[in-house]
């Protein structure tokens, strides 16, 4: 019976031991939480993404992000806007903005986009200054709304109807169709008004005045980058792959940076000869090449990027491009290979009726950075809802 009670007072000792440490640590990660809480975040969000990482083998760990609110966004650190063109054609405009600092990045999808583009951004850009534009290539469905239709001695395009503090544009093109005609005009029309403008090649080489590298804030922490195409200098039979690529780098602490990374529609060569010459980082969010299509966002480039989230700009199910469903933006061959890593993919619009008839997806997609002394991260707000592509009735009745 002795043996017995010695047992038992030991193991008790040892409980008491263990619930000392525990105790012990408790009150250490509170201090520390006191004195460095953003450390502890980090730490504790490192933490949450090698559980999901190790639980849902990989491809949920993008699949992560907190839902926000509008009245947030106009206050965000940081906000990255994928919009609605207001018609059923697929095309792009994104609207970045850092404090003061906008930068809009193409507008397509057609000109008569223009105006309903201008109503979404005045929301944003109050002065009327737009501080970088970027066109990525000369296709309809990027550049059309920066001429807009016209209205009276001028035009309701967004060059015309916003001050542009520089203009970077692709290097080359292969088009000579009216639209891209009027577009040169609307880029005359503001270097005329003091525009720089330069293209995306003098851009990279730092000549005549561009820069590679622009910062979007006054403490130097968020950079626009404008990455090295190989068909800055190169002829291709494919427009697509004449894009401005551009990484947007934001220094959070002194060891993590968050990237969102643009390709505008490089295909699959022009994607090769990114990951080549350029030393890409893994990245926060991705912009679907080439609206979700069968031949961008290859393997190749999404290995190195690792995308936790993407935004994929188009008319979801719309046979403006081809009859065949799987092929569709965003088609199952892209579906596929970004699925490998992030289920967190989110489309802007919905055709209807595969033909004229559309609706929201999830609207306006708005990713946006909170730095405050009570939260820090990325959160998303769309303007019709947050389900997910791979949730969607859509999904469902057209894609695996």
């Amino acid at each position: 019976m002795a043996k017995k009670r010695k047992s038992k007072k030991n193991k008790n000792g040892l409980i008491g031991f263990l619930l000392a440490i525990i105790t012990v640590l408790i009150i250490a990660a509170i201090v520390l939480y006191i004195v460095k809480p953003q450390f502890v975040i980090n730490i504790y969000n490192q933490i949450i993404e090698y559980i999901n990482k190790d639980s849902n083998g990989g491809s949920e760990n993008g699949g992560n992000i907190e839902h926000g609110e509008l009245a947030e966004i106009s206050s965000a650190e940081l906000s990255i806007h994928f919009l609605e063109l207001g018609n059923e054609y697929t095309g792009d405009c994104t609207l970045i903005k850092v404090g003061n600092t906008e930068v809009l990045i193409d507008a397509g999808s057609r000109q008569g986009s223009a105006e309903y583009l201008k109503s979404y951004v005045d929301t944003y850009c109050t002065d009327g200054v737009l501080e970088y534009v970027i066109a990525t290539h000369a296709d309809q469905d990027h550049i059309a709304a920066f001429v807009g239709n016209k209205s009276g001695e001028t035009r309701t395009g967004l060059l015309y109807q916003y001050q542009v503090q520089t203009l970077i544009q692709f290097a080359l093109t292969n088009k000579t169709t009216t639209i891209y005609n009027n577009f040169c005009q609307a880029v005359d029309y503001c270097q005329n008004n003091g525009t720089k403008v330069y293209t995306a090649k003098q851009c990279w080489y730092q000549t005549d005045g561009a820069q590679k590298q622009y910062y979007l804030d006054e403490e130097n922490k968020i950079s626009l980058n404008i990455l090295y195409n190989y068909y800055y200098e190169h002829q291709t039979s494919d427009e697509n792959d004449y894009s401005v690529c551009m990484l947007l780098s934001q220094e959070i602490d002194s060891t993590k940076t968050n990237h969102y990374l643009f390709t505008g529609d490089l295909e699959e060569k022009g994607e090769e000869y990114l990951v080549e010459y350029n030393e890409l980082p893994e990245v926060e969010l991705f912009k679907a090449g080439h609206h979700g299509s069968k031949t961008s966002s290859n393997e190749g480039l999404l290995s190195i990027i690792k995308p936790k989230h993407v935004a994929v700009c188009c008319c979801a199910g719309s046979n403006e491009y081809t009859e065949n469903n799987q092929n569709t933006f965003p088609t199952q061959a892209f579906i596929n290979r970004v699925s490998e890593y992030t289920n967190s993919i989110y489309v802007t619009t919905l055709s209807t009726d595969g033909d004229h008839e559309y609706t929201s997806m999830n609207g306006n997609i708005v990713f946006y950075y909170i730095s405050s002394e009570n939260e820090n991260g990325l959160k998303l707000w769309c303007s019709n809802n947050t389900t997910k592509l791979k949730d969607t009735e859509w999904f469902a009745q057209n894609r695996t």
